[in-house]
C-alpha cells in the first residue's frame, strides 16, 4: 500500500511537552580591535520542535511507532502546529469571517488580507498563528502584532517567517488550528521501554522546506 504524505499527526495520547523553536540564520562578526559588531540576516528561517510524549503502554505506543516508521526518517512529512495555540487569542476565535489573501505578488514579512469582519478590534493578537496552503503546501506563520480590520474587512499582518512564496490572490487563510509541514529531524526512530512496560518516546522535527 502506497503511503500518502503528509501524514495525520496522532492525537490519541496528546503530548507531554513541546519545545517550539523559531530559528533564524544570522551571520555576525566582531572587530578584534574595536569589538564593534556587524550582523547580517540571511534568508533562511524555519520552525523546529522537540517533542516528548507521555509515558504509555504498548497499545498506545505502537500507534506512534507505526507513524514514525511510515515517515522513513526524514523522507515523509506530517502536519504540526502549536498544540496550545490552536485557538487564536483574538476575536477570530469566535468570528473569523472568511479570511483570504488580498493581492498577488506579496513577499516579505507583511501580508495583506481581507474577508474579515468589518472594524474588528483585536481580530488576531500578537502570537497567534495563521496557515497558508494545505497538505504538502501548508505553511505556518506567527503573527507579530495585534491585528485590527478596517471598515472594509481588510488588515495587514506582520508575520514570521517571511512568506515562503507569493500566495495567490484570494488564497484561504487558516486562523484556527493552524499547522505547517514538518519532517523528522533525524533518520533514526527509537523508543525506550522500562521494566514496568511503559514506553517513553521523544523526537525532533523541523519544517520541511
Amino acid at each position: 500500500m502506497t503511503i500518502s504524505y503528509p501524514l495525520t499527526f496522532p492525537t490519541h495520547t496528546g503530548v507531554s511537552s513541546v519545545n517550539l523553536i523559531a530559528r533564524n540564520v544570522i551571520g555576525q562578526t566582531s572587530s578584534p580591535f574595536t569589538l564593534a559588531t556587524q550582523t547580517y540576516q540571511f534568508q533562511g528561517a524555519r520552525w523546529e520542535a522537540d517533542i516528548s510524549l507521555p509515558p504509555m503502554k504498548r497499545d498506545d505506543a505502537e500507534v506512534w511507532i507505526a507513524f514514525f516508521m511510515k515517515l522513513y526518517g526524514s523522507v515523509g512529512s506530517f502536519l504540526l502546529g502549536d498544540p496550545n495555540g490552536a485557538t487564536p487569542r483574538g476575536s477570530a476565535a469566535s468570528a473569523a469571517g472568511t479570511p483570504v489573501v488580498n493581492g498577488a505578488s506579496q513577499t516579505g514579512n507583511s501580508l495583506n488580507i481581507d474577508g474579515l469582519p468589518a472594524s474588528a478590534t483585536g481580530y488576531l493578537k500578537a502570537g497567534d498563528y495563521i496557515q497558508i496552503g494545505s497538505g504538502a503546501a501548508a505553511r505556518l506563520y506567527k503573527v507579530l502584532d495585534d491585528v485590527n480590520s478596517n471598515a472594509s474587512g481588510q488588515a495587514t499582518l506582520t508575520i514570521w517567517p517571511d512568506l515562503r512564496s507569493a500566495p495567490a490572490d484570494g488564497a484561504s487563510i487558516v486562523v484556527s488550528n493552524a499547522k505547517g509541514l514538518f519532517q523528522l529531524s533525524t533518520p533514526v526512530t527509537d523508543w525506550q521501554i522500562n521494566n514496568a512496560g511503559f514506553y517513553q518516546i521523544t523526537f525532533g522535527a523541523v519544517e520541511k522546506l
